[in-house]
């Protein structure tokens, strides 16, 4: 991409790319080129750069998918996009997916205004015209309008409600002096070896704090019949499709390289950049029965 320095530095031109890719600005670019060759890049140079990670992202985003995936995990990360003077926070929606061998691979992105239904109708429509048809599960937060998205388009598939976001909503309905020993208790739920043992310990949580705290029951309860979806799966399963951790440490790794950025030039940018620095995160493998 950077030719002229290409041809006689192959690992100049790859660092100085590495350095565009992480968030590096192009005159902060431009000035360690000079020190180390002698000569910046000039302003073609960095557009080709710009152009030829635009045009690879383009062609990630259309390609074909596997018709079969075991999990769906589905999320989005924010980032700060500047408009002229201004800057909108963009959300990237993303689709996280589980081969039938227990590979991670990201399926797809998308930039949005805000998490609506229509942008993860858009998505997933995506998915299923790119091929990929058949979920064993999708796991998801509680987002009213990602809900209604995978209700229309895979209304078919079973899906895990998040157990950790569903806790974090029912203790904010709890007193702070309380909160430890309701934690426990509701954690609990999660952790039976058997679904019959689970749907006793939530009965009793219902029960016990019924009257006392309505509110934390009423949350506990939207959603219910997803919150133990994932005891249809094979046990070595459950701790890896309880909760959208999977997802979220993804997104963790690509905070931390894309952390120096304050604000992205334009959504693209913001698209193409994540897709470059996603390259390198290493997504581990989770068993999947």
């Amino acid at each position: 991409m950077f030719e002229r320095y290409g041809r006689y530095e192959p690992e100049v031109a790859e660092a100085l790319t590495e350095m565009f890719v992480s968030g590096t600005s192009t005159h902060k670019v431009g000035k360690v080129a000079q020190t180390l060759m002698g000569v910046a890049p000039s302003a073609s140079a960095v557009s080709r750069l710009n152009q030829t990670l635009t045009e690879q992202f383009e062609a990630w985003r259309e390609r074909s998918l596997l018709n079969h995936y075991r999990i769906l995990y589905l999320d989005g990360i924010h980032f700060t996009v500047r408009h002229g003077t201004q800057t909108d926070s963009t959300i990237i929606l993303t689709a996280l997916g589980v081969n039938l061998e227990g590979n991670k691979e990201v399926l797809a992105l998308r930039a949005c205004a805000e998490e609506d239904k229509d942008g993860w109708s858009c998505l997933l429509q995506d998915l299923r015209t790119r091929g990929a048809t058949q979920m064993d599960l999708i796991v998801t937060d509680g987002h009213e309008g990602l809900l209604a998205a995978v209700s229309a388009l895979f209304s078919a598939t079973p899906r895990q409600r998040c157990v950790v976001h569903k806790q974090r909503n029912v203790l904010n309905a709890i007193p702070h002096r309380e909160r430890k020993e309701v934690s426990a208790e509701l954690a609990g739920i999660f952790k039976q070896e058997k679904k019959e043992d689970a749907l006793l310990n939530l009965a009793a949580f219902q029960a016990k704090y019924q009257k006392r705290y309505p509110e934390a029951i009423r949350s506990l309860c939207e959603d219910e019949e997803h919150l133990l979806t994932f005891y249809a799966f094979p046990p070595v399963m459950h701790r890896y499709i309880r909760t959208t951790n999977a997802i979220e440490s993804f997104f963790s790794n690509v905070r931390q390289r894309t952390d120096q950025i304050d604000a992205f030039t334009t959504e693209t940018s913001c698209l193409t950049i994540v897709w470059a620095v996603m390259q390198d995160i290493h997504l581990p493998k989770i068993p999947v029965g």
